[in-house]
């Protein structure tokens, strides 16, 4: 008798919330195939069989949180099933797999109806928001695996053809609604919480206003587009900051408080800071002071829609080294970020506006204005070195032939 535990699936949990089962009690399943939807704090994943055989019992309900070690499925595997082994290292770190006795096991009743379709994490939560069984769903995938096309389809009262079936041309669909006094707290909302509040209480945060004219670099952005080369804002900014930070390295750090020391990071991998249906997701640019701004702009531009799209996986968001936060499209003004913990700093970046400003000729032009607001950890650094960090960024910005000839 096999039990399959929640284990860490790599990005450092400690605990996830059993979404839903994929298979039931006295199914036959084979090795690697899906048994259970987790979600974890940045995403649902999908756990699977380590070996071939039958379904003896479902320990945990859907809906309940579990720390990670805690026993959800038993297997009875074939005499000849092909289990997944570890080293004896693994075992110590992953304790995904546990060799029982049926006497050792525990009496909860399963609770599992699942029939098994095919379908991504990301299509199946499509569904439950929709209040949609995935089985009642038709793939248009030759494969069997069920689309978010076809979830949308659905949606939309229609199917698929097949020699079987006649297209459904309209049906009723009733969007699950949450009533706006009992919105469950759990999942990434809950470990947005966490991590939002062990931050505040754990750092001193100071922030720091500026501004800086973007006059310049739309001109740029506006040459470059013209030839053809379409590079968003937030990869010229990305590039000014990995420049800043090699300056000012004490911002690119994190606290060690147990050993009375500031480590400085190598790495500058810059977390950018999302805005999803789901909560704040948090991507990352990893060694970003390696990449052209066209590498840079690439990247900005796949890991947001990965973030929205609920399609992040693991590595893509661990191991940042200083965040930033660009909210001057959703219309902010200002604000007072919250650090990434255990970073030492933020970078939050708002509204751009026209406005009157005197140039180096001492006329009144107009111009493009941006306001930034940086937080950081006063333990850390103080505000004279902050100001200056915002100096040299603006200083890049304002001059992009300078950050032009810092690439070169």
């Amino acid at each position: 008798m096999l039990e399959v535990k929640l284990h860490d699936i790599g990005e450092g949990m400690t605990e996830g919330e059993i979404v839903q089962y994929l298979v039931k009690v006295g199914e036959r399943i084979e090795t690697d195939q899906p048994l259970v939807e987790v979600q974890t704090d940045k995403m649902i994943a999908e756990l699977s069989s380590p070996c071939s055989g039958v379904v003896t019992e479902i320990i945990i309900n859907p809906g309940e949180t579990v720390q990670v070690g805690t026993s959800l499925i038993y297997i009875k595997a074939d005499n000849n099933s092909d289990t997944k082994q570890s080293t004896p290292a693994e075992k110590k770190q992953d304790p995904k797999i546990e060799t029982i006795q049926p006497s050792e096991k525990r009496s909860k009743s399963s609770l599992n109806n699942f029939h098994r379709v095919l379908a991504t994490p990301y299509t199946r939560k499509l569904a439950r928001d929709n209040n949609i069984s995935i089985e009642d769903v038709r793939a248009s995938d030759l494969s069997g695996r069920v689309t978010e096309e076809d979830v949308y389809r659905f949606l939309k009262g229609e199917q698929i053809e097949n020699d079987h079936e006649p297209i459904v041309e309209e049906q009723k669909i009733t969007i699950k609604k949450e009533t706006p006094d009992e919105i469950p707290f759990r999942g990434i909302r809950k470990k947005i919480a966490q991590k939002m509040t062990k931050s505040l209480f754990t750092i001193p945060h100071v922030t720091h206003f500026d501004e800086v004219n973007m006059t310049n670099l739309f001109k740029i952005r506006a040459e470059l587009k013209a030839s053809g080369e379409s590079i968003s804002v937030p990869a010229f900014l990305i590039k000014a900051l990995v420049i800043s930070l090699k300056d000012f390295p004490i911002f690119n750090a994190e606290l060690d408080e147990e050993n009375d020391i500031i480590l400085l990071k190598r790495n500058y991998h810059i977390g950018l800071a999302t805005n999803t249906d789901n909560g704040l997701l948090v991507p990352v640019i990893h060694d970003a002071d390696k990449k052209s701004i066209k590498e840079i702009n690439e990247q900005v531009k796949r890991l947001t829609e990965k973030a929205i799209a609920g399609k992040l996986q693991p590595i893509e968001m661990q191991n940042s080294t200083f965040t930033m936060s660009n909210v001057g499209p959703l219309g902010s003004t200002g604000a007072t970020p919250i650090i990434n913990f255990p970073e030492t700093a933020i970078i939050a970046f708002h509204k751009t506006k026209k406005q009157p400003i005197v140039n180096d000729q001492d006329e009144i032009v107009i111009g493009h204005i941006m306001t930034l607001s940086m937080a950081f950890d006063h333990r850390v650094a103080d505000g004279a070195t902050a100001v200056a960090f915002t100096n040299r960024f603006a200083s890049l910005i304002e001059h992009p032939h300078k950050l032009m000839m810092e690439m070169i």
